[in-house]
């Protein structure tokens, strides 16, 4: 793995050299801008719309628009000298349970390994950590950017998620069209937790696979190999207005398919016959010839051999 980032952690007067790793991978599958006509792919340029010039990297610095048109500058070492505070260090501020942060605040996972002779304070917080059942909540700074973490135990390892501040987390109330008074419907709502109850399941992540990016790659190598492309048309949904009906049909398709019924079971006994059939029996009998003599039952309207 390579190293992204190398410092401490620090919670009181202990002191943890660690290095950062990302602990996960971005696998969507990249394309790029190709001119049609020739083949070639397109290159960004860094060109400067005054002076009408490609501008390189040396020439370049960077600004913050505190109004339209108007910035104020900054130099690389600047920026640097801001960062360098907290650049090197995390410190933990406070223990907390994971199950108090939802999980809107996460970005992104990183493990923590130790780093030269920090393995016994490594082992040390990671143990504690592990028999108390607390996180770490941290201040760290990677690549000029600020964020909260927050530092927990996986497995042998201690891994640390970045985390958006309070601020950088949108209220709910800005979202639009969010139903207001509107009563559920009490048979409805029975149904909803009916069929969550039959989907529910403990999670395992190895059943869920990128199915797009699957379907991209074989046609990626179908390309490739110069075989002729033909796509299925997609199935046209099917807008369902009725909830109840949707509710219904979804708990159908979640049921367990259901045991054959064991022949020795005795079967229902026959319905009786209404006057019409007992008529039309009646009349067939005449037809085909002399029958064994009926004798009547209690029952109205019926006749047993």
């Amino acid at each position: 793995m390579h190293t992204v980032w190398k410092g401490a952690i620090s919670f009181g007067l202990v002191h943890v050299p660690v290095k950062m790793f990302s602990a996960t991978e971005d696998k969507d599958i990249s394309m790029r801008y190709v001119h049609k006509e020739c083949g070639s792919p397109l290159s960004y340029v860094r060109k400067c719309p005054v002076c009408e010039k490609e501008v390189e990297w040396e020439e370049i610095s960077k600004g913050y628009e505190y109004e339209k048109g108007k910035f104020v500058l900054f130099e690389k070492d600047e920026l640097e000298q801001i960062a360098e505070q907290a650049n090197k260090n995390i410190a933990i501020l406070d223990f907390v349970d994971l199950s108090e942060i939802d999980p809107i605040y996460f970005q992104k996972t990183y493990y923590l390994a130790p780093d030269q002779a920090g393995g016994n304070a490594y082992q040390l917080l990671k143990e504690a950590m592990h028999q108390s059942g607390k996180i770490g909540i941290a201040k760290i700074s990677i690549r000029s950017k600020s964020s909260l973490a927050a530092i927990r135990v996986l497995e042998n390892c201690l891994a640390i998620e970045t985390m958006f501040y309070p601020d950088e987390i949108r209220p709910v109330s800005q979202v639009p069209n969010l139903p207001e008074n509107i009563t559920v419907n009490e048979k409805e709502l029975g149904m909803a937790q009916m069929l969550i109850d039959q989907l529910s399941t403990p999670f395992d992540p190895e059943k869920y696979t990128d199915d797009y990016r699957a379907r991209l790659l074989e046609l990626i190598e179908h390309k490739v190999t110069g075989e002729e492309i033909k796509i299925a048309p997609a199935k046209q949904e099917t807008n369902v207005i009725d909830l109840m009906a949707a509710l219904q049909a979804s708990i159908e398709a979640a049921k367990p398919s259901i045991t054959p019924t064991d022949p020795g079971k005795a079967k229902k006994p026959a319905k009786a016959k209404t006057k019409t059939a007992a008529a039309e029996d009646k009349q067939a009998a005449g037809a085909e010839g002399p029958k064994p003599k009926r004798r009547k039952t209690a029952k109205k309207n019926e006749t047993v051999s």
